[in-house]
């Protein structure tokens, strides 16, 4: 490739020109960690890696199955022949699965988890504000009020467990 075509490319910075420093934004965004993302994000990027990972390990397969045959036919030497890594491949196509199933998992229980809050606590929480303010909806929940209720709901939980225990026992005979 000659050098303008490189240029025009971008390979190369234009002769007789020093390279700029990266501007403020760019070094900013370079600085920056990556944004987490959430599960199914994750889960689309691992699909890549997924599919070729399993077009290696099914290439390394058929490789295998063509050297054994050729030893099996006596046309060469197994000692010759480079070994093959199929284990290996095999080992990182169910690693990538491994995450993938993880998270889904944890999408599922994300999933239960925000069903249940919304049948047993229809109202929203606001964390920022410990009082309420004056003409906010009563639709929502200071922190300290949702505490309450958790609270609550924890005792009443508790006593609900005690009460089946008591009963439990007094249906056993004892001896």
């Amino acid at each position: 490739m000659n050098i303008q075509m490189q240029q025009a490319a971008g390979v190369m910075p234009p002769q007789g020109t020093p390279q700029q420093p990266p501007t403020m934004q760019q070094s900013q965004q370079m600085s920056q960690p990556p944004d987490k993302l959430d599960n199914i994000s994750k889960i689309k990027s691992l699909v890549g890696p997924l599919r070729d990972t399993l077009a290696i390990t099914l290439k390394s397969a058929s490789q295998a199955i063509h050297q054994n045959s050729l030893i099996d036919v006596g046309s060469s030497k197994g000692v010759d022949i480079p070994t093959i890594r199929f284990d290996k491949h095999t080992e990182e196509f169910y690693s990538i699965c491994d995450q993938i199933e993880l998270h889904l998992k944890t999408s599922i229980e994300c999933m239960n988890q925000g069903s249940s809050s919304q049948r047993y606590l229809p109202s929203a929480v606001v964390p920022t504000r410990t009082e309420p303010l004056p003409g906010q909806d009563q639709a929502t929940l200071t922190y300290p009020q949702y505490l309450g209720t958790v609270r609550s709901q924890v005792a009443y939980a508790k006593e609900v467990h005690d009460t089946l225990v008591a009963a439990a026992q007094n249906i056993t005979p004892s001896e």
